[in-house]
């Protein structure tokens, strides 16, 4: 059974927290990879990146349907989702949109535990940590050039 260690990149690009959009826009473009791991300033993984955080972050605004009742203005739908949204697109730094918890596999993780692990949690990007250090990381591209060796 193959292990996440045979697939994994091992060279891996990293932002933190107060890394700016644009930059990480830069990264993701320059490198032609789908998302990078947060680290904080001792290199623990804090969560992820993807590219879909920066797609998601550009979304229009959704404003919320509301009716007037006796001079009173009643939102319909969820009246956190417009602070979320204001949130998503007023974002300037990697802290604003990344993903966390992160979701962290091991060298020794089987391949098809980790792919498993990808589409049920619909993840394209799984950072690979070994004694709480960042070793590695699995995207969905080494999963399938997997399969192609297979």
């Amino acid at each position: 059974m193959p292990k996440v260690a045979d697939f994994m990149t091992k060279e891996v690009i990293t932002v933190t927290p107060d890394t700016p959009l644009r930059k990480l826009a830069e990264l993701l473009s320059m490198h032609n990879i789908n998302g990078v791991p947060v680290v904080d300033e001792q290199g623990a993984v804090l969560g992820v990146v993807c590219e879909s955080d920066l797609v998601n972050q550009n979304k229009p605004l959704h404003i919320p349907t509301v009716f007037f009742i006796l001079d009173s203005v009643i939102p319909v739908g969820n009246p956190w989702r417009l602070h979320k949204d204001f949130q998503r697109i007023s974002a300037t730094t990697v802290a604003d949109i990344y993903s966390r918890p992160a979701v962290c596999v091991t060298p020794q993780t089987d391949l098809a535990d980790a792919a498993r692990l990808m589409a049920d949690k619909k993840l394209y990007t799984l950072p690979v940590v070994e004694q709480g250090r960042l070793v590695g990381i699995l995207g969905k591209g080494d999963v399938l050039r997997a399969f192609v060796q297979a």
